[in-house]
């Protein structure tokens, strides 16, 4: 049943039953049981459980064997998140995190993902993979009200990083969103990664670096609103949205949230892998002190990766991949550069890279010390 707040705010209703294998017109809901059922009973099945990001799963960065299901379970987790000191979001997250996790799987494998909705929340969810074809995205076969769970299968035909999110229907797609229901896919080529010659490419470690904007509406003073629930949140909510200006942009669903003790980590001579994703408003990734060496900046491994970036551009609805091997020791910045987000708003990640100083990539040749003024410098005033 769906609860009675959902059906006041207009979460998308599944109470008519469209014909087979036909989208109904105003609810785009799929019935596709009339569809000949394919036989994969002949394939391995290997379960894999997901991890919370920035951190990724285990796998295989080159597919050792032919294809197989990869089967996932998520669980749809509405809940408050503080999302800065003085912020308080009414949040909807798969796994309970913002982003949801990165799911690794290759070419020619198939996702069975089994998504569970817990009668506690209050909404409507399902979700939409960039990855996948037909039926919105899966998004029209996934749609599950408290208490209901679904299971969703698809070929992932495509190589390459991409968006999931959720997509209940009409004014429910925006607001789930940038209320934290966003993730990402990585579509691996089965011989793996290749450079801009064809040549293999791997990486030492993969961080995923999902990126929300936030609208959280302040009162007559000023101050930040809590609400006690999302359902309560959606009207003053929905006014900010629509201004198109967010209150917040961050990394990993919070102000910091991947800085100080929760800063990501590396070793001179490591290559890292950026996953990055914004599943609503254009993005630009930058490394400081750093670049991109290799960079998918649409996220397709199809297409052969650019070299030496010094800012990347995601697209609002896309995931894109860059490889750094970091040279030198020392504090990174990964922000976006929109620097007002980045440093007003919270688009800033830190990395902290062990090793040894290399003098002949940079070097401090004299400190900050005094001067004479009066005598040096001269040539460069007016």
């Amino acid at each position: 049943m769906l609860t009675r707040r959902a059906t006041l705010m207009g979460a998308v209703a599944v109470a008519a039953a469209p014909l087979a294998i036909k989208a109904s017109a105003s609810e785009e809901i799929m019935d596709t049981s009339g569809a000949q059922a394919v036989d994969l009973s002949t394939l391995p099945r290997r379960k894999v459980k997901l991890v919370k990001p920035p951190f990724v799963h285990e796998h295989e960065q080159v597919a050792m064997s032919g294809p197989a299901v990869i089967q996932f379970e998520m669980k749809i987790i509405e809940k408050e998140v503080q999302v800065a000191d003085d912020a308080y979001l009414q949040a909807m997250t798969f796994n309970g995190s913002m982003p949801g996790p990165l799911m690794v799987v290759h070419e020619g494998d198939y996702v069975e993902l089994t998504l569970y909705n817990p009668p506690e929340n209050m909404m409507q969810h399902n979700i939409d993979f960039h990855a996948a074809t037909g039926a919105l995205g899966g998004g029209s076969l996934t749609l599950v009200n408290p208490g209901e769970k679904t299971v969703l299968r698809f070929k992932a035909t495509r190589p390459g990083t991409f968006v999931y999110h959720c997509a209940p229907g009409g004014p429910m797609i925006p607001w789930h969103v940038v209320s934290g229901m966003s993730g990402a896919i990585m579509v691996l080529p089965r011989d793996g990664l290749k450079d801009h010659e064809n040549n293999p490419v791997s990486y030492d470690s993969v961080y995923y670096i999902g990126e929300n904007d936030f609208y959280i509406p302040k009162d007559e003073n000023g101050e930040y609103m809590r609400f006690e629930d999302a359902g309560d949140s959606y009207a003053d909510t929905l006014e900010v949205m629509n201004g198109l200006i967010p209150t917040h942009v961050t990394f990993n669903g919070k102000v910091g949230g991947l800085t100080g003790d929760n800063a990501l980590t590396a070793t001179q001579g490591e290559k890292v892998l950026f996953v990055h994703s914004q599943a609503n408003r254009d993005s630009r990734p930058h490394l400081i002190g750093g670049h991109g060496d290799l960079v998918w900046e649409t996220g397709k491994f199809n297409n052969a990766p650019e070299r030496d970036l010094e800012t990347w551009f995601i697209r609002g609805g896309s995931a894109g991949a860059a490889l750094y091997e970091f040279l030198q020791p020392g504090v990174y910045a990964y922000v976006n550069h929109n620097l007002i987000e980045a440093v007003n708003l919270g688009a800033t990640a830190h990395v902290l890279v062990e090793g040894d100083w290399n003098n002949d990539l940079m070097e401090q040749v004299v400190a900050p010390s005094e001067y004479d003024v009066m005598h040096e410098g001269k040539t460069a005033l007016p």
